[in-house]
């Protein structure tokens, strides 16, 4: 039986595990807490790497930097994480114009937890992530410190003797095998994840958040399959499916259960190589892409603001959905790739409205409540569309 499962595809084998762990969720709901431990070993495991190959990988692919048509590239990736974000919003403002959402808020807010203030804080926030400490970014997970420590030192080290090059190039290369031992237990690992999802919560608990859920769920949907595929079609010239359904399925499937984008990371990083794309592009790319690229969480942010204005009767016209468009997809950019990271963001929307903070952290409660499908289906849509936008330039660009 071990030799059998060996020759499966990991992705087999994932699902395997999902079955497993439901089956074993249902039967005997007692034990499944015993579980977690592999399920936590897993995330932390991925989450513990993730900021050292991010720093490694950015650091070893811009000093060994050569090829000029990798650097065409960086612009339209850029440029189609923008626009999915904005139609990803979009598609929240119509969902919500053919089935409008409304709340019973009468939970008791979260004081523990605290929102940004404001759109401004937002953006001083990712200034200041930018200027962090490299250690206590590497310490912290702050992907944006990271990201820019690495990118500075990447160049200077592009004046450095060939041997240093040489060293960061091996050095980028054992972080890689240690990353595909880690993902090699990722069946495992979901398995924990599952069982202990679905023996705690199920579906039961999410019963009274019925409409809410089909209208989030169902416009992450429709971007992943209809937005997605119309750009991709646009970029590629040719049928998205094909790609689509592989990056869903080899990606969408992992950050489901991971709930983190961050820790996704190195599975984007192995599809991307897999499909062709050059490694100096992805080891910078996909990494940005985990931080600012959030399309699930705008339409989260958006469809939770809005539900909160309809309970209030907040009369909202175009003009104004079109500005929570924009302020959706500047939010989910600051939104952080961890589990939850978009509803903390909610607050910040709301205050366009002028609605009270105390209200906002209701509706943010709400949404830890449906977490358990709503933030595993975000980061399934976010992390896929990451490496699906990469892709989809990188065969562009070489069919041209």
């Amino acid at each position: 039986m071990l030799s059998a499962l060996k020759r499966l595809s990991l992705v087999s084998r994932i699902v395997i595990a999902i079955i497993l762990g439901i089956i074993v969720a249902l039967v005997a709901p007692n034990i499944a807490p015993y579980f977690s431990l592999l399920g936590d070993l897993f995330i932390k495991a991925l989450k513990s790497v993730a900021p050292i190959l991010v720093f490694v990988l950015v650091i070893a692919s811009i000093a060994n930097f050569q090829t000029t048509q990798s650097a065409k590239n960086f612009k339209p990736i850029i440029v189609m994480y923008t626009i999915g974000m904005l139609l990803a919003a979009f598609s929240a403002v119509i969902a919500d114009k053919l089935f409008p959402t409304t709340l019973i808020l009468h939970l008791a807010a979260d004081q523990s937890v605290q929102p940004p203030g404001s759109l401004s804080a937002i953006l001083k926030n990712l200034v200041l992530s930018f200027v962090s400490n490299p250690v206590s970014a590497l310490s912290e997970a702050n992907f944006i410190g990271i990201l820019a420590w690495a990118l500075i030192l990447g160049v200077a080290f592009r004046h450095s003797a060939h041997t240093t090059k040489v060293f960061l190039h091996d050095t980028a290369e054992a972080i890689g095998r240690v990353i595909k031992l880690v993902i090699a237990f990722a069946p495992i690992g979901i398995f924990g994840l599952v069982t202990v999802t679905f023996a705690s919560a199920g579906l039961a608990t999410l019963a009274s958040y019925t409409h809410l859920l089909v209208v989030l769920l169902g416009t992450m949907f429709f971007v992943a399959f209809v937005i997605n595929p119309i750009m991709v079609a646009i970029v590629i010239r040719k049928n998205p499916y094909p790609l689509v359904f592989k990056c869903l399925k080899e990606s969408g499937i992992t950050a489901f259960f991971t709930r983190s984008s961050a820790a996704n990371i190195p599975v984007n990083l192995d599809l991307a190589r897999r499909c062709g794309v050059d490694e100096s592009t992805t080891n910078v790319v996909v990494p940005l892409g985990s931080t600012i690229n959030m399309c699930g969480a705008a339409v989260t942010i958006t469809t939770l603001t809005l539900a909160t204005v309809n309970t209030l009767g907040i009369h909202v016209d175009f003009s104004t959905m079109l500005i929570l468009c924009v302020v959706a997809t500047i939010s989910a950019c600051g939104a952080s790739g961890v589990a939850g990271g978009s509803l903390l963001l909610v607050p910040v929307a709301c205050g366009l409205f002028g609605i009270p903070s105390e209200v906002a952290m209701q509706v943010v409660a709400i949404g830890m409540v449906i977490s358990v499908l709503q933030d595993s289906t975000e980061t399934a849509l976010n992390s896929s569309t990451d490496v699906l936008f990469v892709i989809a330039v990188d065969q562009g660009y070489k069919d041209k």
